[in-house]
Formats: C-alpha cells, sequence, structure tokens
C-alpha cells in the first residue's frame, strides 16, 4: 500500500516550490506562453489547495469535487447525494457560479478555515431542512454546508461548469479540481464524446489522480449501447481501469434537473465514495494516488514551466539590448559630431563669425545651447527609431509597445543642458577668481569661449586660443578638461536618462534571468526530499 510522506522537510521544500511557482513572469506573447501561463496557475491550484494541505493533514476528510461541463446535471447529482437540494440547479446556464462544499457537521471544522482553496471567502450555512437552497451567488466565495446524511471523513465540492460562457467561473472550475482526492466527471449521453470532458479525463490520467466518472441522463432504450461505447472509449485512452457509474434519465433530470433523483440512482456512487472514506486501506490508497500522482506531474510541469521562462527572459533581453545599442550608437554619433564642430551650425555659427563684434557672449552662449539641444533632440528620436526597426520582427514587443519620441522628452533634454550651461558659467568664475593675472577676464567671456571651444569641434579651433589669450596656457588648459568631463558627463546623463526611460517598461514586467534556475533548484530539492 502506498503511503504518504509527510516529513516536515518535504513540506518545506514545496512551500518553497510553491514560492518560486509564484515569482514566475511570463508578460511576453511568445509561442507557448499561454499554456506556461495555464500550467503555473494549475501548480499554483495544486500546491496551495491540494499538496501541502493534504501532505500537511493527512487525516483531514477526503475531498470529492464534482466537475464537468454545463448542463451535465453536476449540481443535481450533489443534490441527491447529500438527501437535499444543497446547489441550485435549473436551466439557466451557466447555474453553478459559487462553489458549494458540503460536509458532514463533524468535519466543518475542516473547511471553515484557509487549509484549502485559501483565495476564496467562506460562507457558512447550516443544514436546512425541506429542500431550502441558498440562491444567493457572489464570487470569490466558498459556500459551506453541512449535512448530517454525509459519512464522517467525506466532503463534496460542486464546482461551477469548466466550459462556463464565464472566464472566471471556468478558471474556478480548474483551480477547485485541482484540490481533489478524487475527481468525479459527470458527462451526459448526448456529450459523453465532447472535447470538454475528455480533456478532463486525460488531465487526470496525466496527474494519475483518483478518478471516477458518472455517465448521466442516459435514455432506458439505449443505456446499455452508451455504456458500452463509452467504455470502449475510456479503454483506448488509457482508463478502461476508471470506476464507472451510469445514472438513467429520469423525470426528476428532467426541466432543468430542479428535483432529487431517486437514491436507488446515486447509490452505487455514494457507496462506491463511503467506501474510499470507511475503509483504510482504500481511504490510504486514493489519497495517496493522488498525492504521488500530483508530486510525480511536478517532473514533467516544472521543467516545463522553467522553459517557457527562460525563453521570456531571452526576449527580455533582446529587447532590453535593442534599446541600449540604438542609444549607444546615437552617442558614439553626438560624439563624433561634436569632434567636427556639427554644434557650431546654423544660427551658432552665424552668432560666432560675428563674435565678438556683433554677437555678445549671452547671444553665443545661446545660440550654442540650441544647437546642443536639438543635437540632442535628433540622437534620442533616432534611437528611438532604431528601437522601433529592431523590435518590429519581435513577438514579444506587443507586450511593450513604444511609440512615437516622449513629447516631453525635449523639454527634459532641454532642461539638462540649460543645468550643464549654469554649471559651465560657474567653473568659468571660479577660475576668473582664482587668476594671477592683473586684469582679470570677464567670466561671461571666459563662459561663452570655452563653451565654443568645448562644442564648436574643428570649427572652433580659434576659441581655445582666445580663451587662453584671456586667462592664460595653464587656465585655458584647466578649463577645457575640466570642461570636457563636465560635457561628457551631461551628455550621458541626458542619453542614459531616456534610454532607461525607453526601459522602464521592460523593467516593470520584472522578467528577471534566476526565477528559471530557482525552479529548477527547488523542484531538484523537493524530489531529493520525497
Amino acid at each position: 500500500m502506498v503511503t504518504l510522506d509527510v516529513r516536515p522537510q518535504l513540506l518545506d521544500a514545496l512551500s518553497a516550490l510553491r514560492d518560486r511557482v509564484a515569482a514566475v513572469r511570463l508578460p511576453f506573447p511568445l509561442p507557448g506562453a499561454p499554456r506556461a501561463r495555464q500550467t503555473r496557475e494549475e501548480l499554483l491550484a495544486q500546491l496551495d489547495d491540494y499538496l501541502v494541505p493534504r501532505l500537511r493533514d493527512p487525516e483531514a476528510p477526503l475531498l470529492a469535487v464534482i466537475g464537468g461541463s454545463t448542463g451535465a446535471g453536476k449540481s443535481t447529482l450533489v443534490n441527491s447525494l447529500v438527501g437535499r437540494r444543497v446547489s441550485e440547479a435549473g436551466v439557466l446556464r451557466p447555474t453553478t457560479r459559487t462553489p458549494v462544499l458540503v460536509c458532514h457537521p463533524d468535519d466543518h471544522h475542516w473547511f471553515a478555515g484557509q487549509r484549502v482553496l485559501p483565495q476564496l471567502t467562506r460562507v457558512w450555512v447550516p443544514e436546512k431542512r425541506g429542500d431550502e437552497g441558498g440562491e444567493d451567488e457572489e464570487s470569490g466565495v466558498l459556500r459551506v454546508e453541512t449535512s448530517e446524511s454525509l459519512p464522517l471523513g467525506l466532503a463534496l465540492l460542486d464546482a461551477p461548469d469548466v466550459d462556463s460562457l464565464v472566464a472566471s467561473n471556468r478558471v474556478l472550475a480548474a483551480e477547485l479540481i485541482c484540490a481533489a482526492d478524487v475527481w468525479v466527471m459527470v458527462t451526459t449521453a448526448s456529450r459523453y464524446a465532447d472535447a470538454v470532458p475528455w480533456h478532463l479525463l486525460r488531465t487526470a490520467k496525466e496527474y494519475d489522480a483518483m478518478l471516477v466518472t458518472v455517465l448521466d441522463r442516459v435514455p432506458h432504450q439505449v443505456i446499455g449501447e452508451v455504456s458500452r461505447q463509452y467504455a470502449a472509449l475510456l479503454t483506448r485512452a488509457g482508463l478502461g481501469e476508471v470506476p464507472r457509474f451510469t445514472i438513467p434519465e429520469l423525470p426528476e433530470s428532467a426541466g432543468g434537473g430542479s428535483g432529487l433523483l431517486p437514491s436507488t440512482a446515486v447509490a452505487p456512487l455514494l457507496e462506491w465514495l463511503t467506501h474510499r472514506v470507511r475503509d483504510p486501506a482504500a481511504r490510504q490508497q486514493a489519497v495517496a494516488r493522488t498525492a504521488r500522482g500530483a508530486m510525480d506531474s511536478l517532473n514533467a510541469r516544472l521543467p516545463e514551466l522553467a522553459g517557457a521562462v527562460s525563453a521570456q527572459y531571452a526576449a527580455a533581453v533582446r529587447l532590453s539590448t535593442a534599446v541600449e545599442d540604438a542609444y549607444e550608437k546615437e552617442a558614439e554619433r553626438v560624439r563624433q559630431r561634436l569632434q567636427r564642430g556639427a554644434v557650431l551650425s546654423g544660427d551658432a555659427l552665424t552668432r560666432w563669425r560675428a563674435y565678438p563684434a556683433d554677437a555678445t557672449d549671452g547671444e553665443l552662449v545661446d545660440s550654442l545651447v540650441d544647437s546642443l539641444t536639438a543635437l540632442l533632440q535628433c540622437a534620442v528620436a533616432a534611437a528611438d527609431e532604431r528601437v522601433r526597426a529592431a523590435w518590429g520582427d519581435e513577438p514579444a514587443a506587443r507586450a511593450v509597445v513604444i511609440g512615437g519620441t516622449d513629447p516631453e522628452s525635449g523639454e527634459r533634454i532641454g532642461l539638462a543642458v540649460r543645468r550643464w550651461r549654469r554649471v559651465l558659467e560657474e567653473l568659468a568664475e571660479e577660475e576668473v577668481r582664482e587668476t594671477e593675472r592683473p586684469a582679470a577676464p570677464n567670466p561671461e567671456t571666459v563662459a561663452a569661449l570655452l563653451a565654443a571651444a568645448l562644442l564648436g569641434g574643428r570649427r572652433a579651433r580659434s576659441a581655445g586660443e582666445r580663451l587662453a589669450e584671456r586667462t592664460g596656457a595653464q587656465s585655458a588648459l584647466r578649463l577645457r578638461d575640466r570642461g570636457g568631463e563636465l560635457l561628457t558627463t551631461y551628455l550621458e546623463r541626458v542619453l542614459h536618462a531616456e534610454r532607461d526611460r525607453r526601459l522602464a517598461p521592460l523593467d516593470a514586467l520584472d522578467v528577471a534571468p534566476d526565477p528559471q534556475a530557482a525552479l529548477i533548484a527547488a523542484l531538484s530539492v523537493t524530489k531529493k526530499e520525497r
């Protein structure tokens, strides 16, 4: 007989594994990403709602989740097993929106807290008499009912339709199934070959979960033929050993299934479930098989998820590298254009040629500042265009669309250049104060000549000579060295700031390099502790 390993080390390993799975980010629309996201959610649901709580409390009641597609009669089946209406059934679809859990009153404490399905708020409904049931439906709620008709140690959970028109219902149904010790899959005579029930059956087989199938609403005249065909389909799918229960079409299941089926119709299923609870060996086999199957499934699903994480990180690297390369190339172009004197063009060149006879110090510096600002704005626009071109064939780029140049970019660049000008002028004033020449030069003239020498390149060779005439050779050399460092600092600051703004949406996606290795390491520890 298979037994559960409930050593604390295994629980710690599973908890750590759960945290690693929760840390996974899959924001990019890459091939396989939707499946990986589904795998992540299923893993979290299975770890939170089943594996960890089951291994922590092996003696907790057996939870049988009743699942299936729309109109399969799940709620009617639950009501009939309990012997009264606890879950609302009807002709409107989807009917079951709030999941309903039914257990023996003495088992209520197991489900009152957050041991399983911690994301759902508990609403406790004491046992009612007659056909009263809870009609109010709320999202994010697990309605808990108690009934003495259920054997101690068994809980039934009526899940929403797995093919519900409401997306949140489908997600919740998948999470609830992952919480089951026993999967009870309900289908009908008219829909037993549909894709939805078979997806659930194959998933249960993949997880090696304890599985039961119920073929519901089978017309009496074809019950033998339909049962044989269904059994043949199960056998071909490798599910021939799965317990099967057939419920004939009855008047009570008509009209939306609002009535209760005769006890004889559900007695075989109830007896099978009761045996799983009351026979220690059968109970241990059911619980251990599902737990073992879930643990074994980690060996395939975790590496698959880790591979998807790796692909996401590789895409993030490609996107960020494209941004960094584009801005680095434009930064190099700016340096080359400064050496050629590209800033000293247009109005700035006109002012320089007129200086100092027909242009003041302030006018010259103003024109140089405007020209440098325009040069940097063009560089940023060109870098953004490079990024758009590089991202054009990258599927991941759809998650982080880079539009036109930021309309506030020009103002930010202009502000940074004006700050550089103020610091340059302060540098000139400081140098003039420390000069030992008999007649100190005008600080504004020194600042204007220094700006022209730094920005004019080959076109402004005479600016350095004029600066040396006014401040002395040593002072002029010192000014150009310090001014050059200052210019480089501000240029890098401007371009890096704009680059970082383009990278910010990528950074916000939080696609880190370590989750892949962390997932594999956590899985390795879990396998070792098993």
